[in-house]
């Protein structure tokens, strides 16, 4: 026990002291945070500051009322002929060119936009949506609705949603915040497996290509030396881990006190002191409006605790299920060139529970599927954390955990019987069926 512990003390120092994974650990969460706010900003200025002219040449005779213009797209109504409009269209300072030729309601055909360039999809469909509207309102005119009922057909809905318990207490919950949550949990699950398994191969490769291995060997267990290994960088990717999930919530709450409106804050600090007023009704303290305060709401019925702790076991069994096989696959080749034919069958389950995810899982969480990617340890690791957001039972997560600690144990073992072979040999091309002989090598 006590050289696996060396070996992990050795390699969980030589990582973290280098300046490159310091680097990383502080710089990741800024350029994360960075590229996602780049991404929001130009989204937002993307669609705030467009501003399409387009010509209206209407030859229908079924529409009465004109098209409405916004602050994103104006439209103009022209006496000119299309085929007059198409010619003298780089001379007007038009955009585009939307003809509406004669059709009746139930059929609205023909319909085309001309533009010197590409429409983009999100102005096709505003243009779309505004002709559809208007046919939809003289349609319910025609039937004899007036205006102002007209007006009050449209009706926003905002449904709070909330989940019973197994206790029988009510929680609130939200699809969008879960569905967020799931996708990046799914995502660094899959990041976090990927890179640090890898990890694992390469410092093994290394090793044994630079014939250190063989010192080593000398003193200890090939089995002791392959736990070290992995242990040690399981270590390493925790600390990553941690550090960066106290970065991320120190970013977010400097974040959230620049673009919070301070009129929100106390309004949402008084909102959590009237708590119990407001639960009986009485002396009801005023509510934050605003994007921030929606954000809150959703994220609110969501147990961070429970979800960053299933996380790490998670990460950690995912890893140590799959660092055990790259191990194996590293003692079993002489450079990392040689990997490819040997990586993709271990990377497949991981990617297709990583696809299955975030496609199926998220759309139907309590479904079949879903639930056997949770138990399979080839997938549960990604299907698990994306799950747990919608809400799991218990015996669930306890099966899918002791199942994930059982596979564990056994690909450590098939994977121990190729690696104590596997870091002697060198200068053969090495095979499946190669593979299968030293496992079946008795001791």
């Amino acid at each position: 026990m006590n050289k696996i512990l060396l070996i992990i003390r050795r390699e969980y120092l030589s990582r973290v002291k280098k300046k490159s994974f310091i680097i990383m650990t502080f710089l990741t969460p800024l350029l994360i945070a960075g590229i996602y706010g780049l991404i929001g900003y130009f989204t937002y200025k993307g669609i705030s500051a467009t501003h399409d002219k387009v010509a209206v040449v209407s030859t229908n005779k079924t529409l009465t009322e004109k098209l409405t213009s916004d602050k994103n797209i104006e439209y103009n109504y022209v006496d000119q002929s299309l085929e007059e409009m198409k010619k003298s269209l780089k001379k007007t300072d038009y955009d585009y060119v939307l003809y509406l030729p004669d059709f009746t309601l139930t059929t609205p055909k023909g319909i085309e936009l001309f533009g010197e360039k590409q429409a983009g999809l999100s102005l096709n469909n505003r243009i779309s949506g505004d002709i559809e509207e208007l046919i939809r309102n003289q349609k319910l005119k025609e039937s004899g609705i007036a205006q102002a009922d007209l007006d009050q057909l449209k009706t926003s809905v905002d449904i709070d949603v909330k989940k019973i318990a197994e206790t029988g207490k009510e929680e609130s919950s939200s699809a969008g915040a879960s569905t967020i949550i799931a996708f990046i949990a799914g995502i660094l699950m899959f990041m976090f497996i990927m890179l640090y398994g890898i990890q694992v191969m390469r410092g093994v490769i290394e090793e044994k290509t630079s014939r250190i291995i063989e010192v080593m060997i000398s003193s200890v267990k090939p089995f002791q030396l392959m736990m070290g290994k992995i242990i040690g960088i399981a270590l390493v990717g925790l600390t990553q881990f941690i550090l960066w999930i106290v970065l991320t919530f120190t970013i977010s709450t400097v974040a959230v006190s620049f673009f919070v409106d301070k009129a929100d804050v106390k309004k949402i600090t008084a909102t959590a002191k009237n708590t119990n007023q407001i639960a009986t009704g009485t002396d009801a303290a005023p509510q934050a409006q605003g994007p921030m305060a929606d954000i809150q709401k959703s994220l609110a019925g969501l147990d961070f605790g429970k979800i960053v702790t299933v996380f790490i076991f998670f990460f950690i069994g995912g890893y140590l299920f799959y660092s055990a096989l790259y191990a194996a696959i590293g003692s079993a080749v002489d450079s990392e060139t040689e990997t490819q034919q040997f990586m993709m069958p271990v990377m497949l389950p991981l990617l297709l529970g990583y696809a299955l995810s975030l496609s199926v899982v998220t759309n139907d969480p309590y479904g079949n599927v879903a639930f056997w990617l949770s138990m399979i340890p080839f997938t549960s690791p990604i299907a698990m954390v994306v799950r747990l957001p919608y809400g799991v039972p218990n015996w669930e997560l306890a099966l899918s955990m002791v199942i994930l600690v059982v596979g564990f144990v056994g690909t450590v073992w098939i994977a121990s019987r190729i690696y104590r072979v596997g870091i002697l040999m060198y200068g053969k091309k090495t095979t499946f069926k190669e593979m299968f002989k030293w496992f079946t090598y008795k001791n």
